[in-house]
């Protein structure tokens, strides 16, 4: 998560980052803001015989969920969806690897009262010692 963060800070500047469970209301502004979520984790050890010094590998989705004013346009949410999608798509940062995000869906289900909401998945692992 931290490695995400980062990343983020460094190449997303098209609106406010919040990570999950940290914001209860959208912006009183009404402005775009994405949210990053981590809906799946799945963990396993790679590598057996060294007790304490073995590797494990934890794979899972980076969701970035797009939260734009209603009226913004679904060219825009597309846009926007793509270039988040291209700061993670095969990448790798801080011992994270990337693969192929999702794509994004935008039709009339994505309009959420004061927002269109889409979200782009992007599939991950991670490997450590332990």
């Amino acid at each position: 998560m931290d490695a995400v963060s980062t990343r983020l800070a460094a190449q997303w500047s098209r609106c406010r980052v919040e990570v999950t469970n940290t914001r209860t209301a959208p912006p009183a502004d009404g402005a775009s803001y994405l949210e990053v979520q981590y809906p799946v984790t799945n963990s396993a050890q790679i590598t057996i015989g060294a007790p304490g010094d073995n590797w494990w590998r934890d794979e899972g989705v980076i969701r970035g969920v797009l939260h734009l004013p209603t009226g913004a346009g679904t060219e825009t949410a597309a846009l926007w969806a793509d270039q988040l999608s291209d700061i993670f798509r095969g990448k790798v940062f801080g011992g994270v690897e990337c693969f192929a995000p999702s794509s994004t869906l935008v039709d009339d289900g994505a309009n959420n009262g004061n927002y269109i909401v889409i979200s782009v998945a992007i599939p991950y692992w991670h490997d450590y010692l332990g």
